[in-house]
């Protein structure tokens, strides 16, 4: 009898645990359908806020997934329909030495070639992306800061979207521009 209240205890212990630990949600609701991630505000803590930022001021609400390349990642949270680049806020240091690794379904901050220019735009990598891991060619990584845990059919049919090269306002000209637009209608945090 000791033996199954043990069991039954560690078993309730674990599952609390896991709980205790679960990351914020963040719902993605889309013209292809809607994602859901979950964040790690442990190993990525200022990524993770700044990105709740965003998420909590209604900024991502009508951007588009603006560059997409299967066998790759999909990116958005930058750009309104029309090819124009929204105002952000100032970028976040870089938390690619935390040991999250890009891997499929897994979601990174996008930035330039300075390790610590991040702002609002993100990618969601669509395979197992060891090359931009910590520290890779360039010595930096990306800063992955949570995991696609439901609507993986979503970011498969994203990713599937013929692409083009594109004309944009203030920028010239953009290539891997989905030829069909894929408006993020709303993120939300799940309550």
């Amino acid at each position: 009898m000791r033996k199954i209240i043990a069991s039954l205890f560690l078993v309730t212990s674990l599952i609390a645990s896991a709980t205790s630990f679960a990351g914020p949600k963040v719902e993605f609701k889309t013209t292809m359908g809607n994602f859901v991630v979950e964040l790690d505000s442990v190993k990525a803590p200022k990524t993770t806020a700044n990105f709740l930022n965003y998420v909590n001021s209604g900024f991502y609400n009508g951007t588009i997934f603006h560059r997409v390349i299967d066998g790759f990642m999909i990116q958005g949270g930058g750009f309104t329909p029309d090819l124009s680049q929204k105002p952000t806020n100032a970028p976040v240091v870089s938390e690619a030495q935390n040991g999250l690794k890009n891997q499929t379904y897994t979601i990174a901050m996008a930035r330039t070639s300075d390790p610590d220019s991040a702002t609002a735009q993100f990618f969601i990598n669509v395979k197992d992306n060891e090359g931009l891991n910590y520290p890779n060619a360039m010595g930096n990584g990306y800063t992955v800061f949570g995991t696609v845990i439901s609507g993986t059919q979503t970011i498969d049919a994203i990713r599937k979207i013929p692409t083009m090269v594109a004309s944009t306002p203030r920028m010239g000209r953009m290539a891997d521009v989905p030829s069909k637009t894929v408006t993020i209608e709303s993120a939300a945090v799940l309550k």
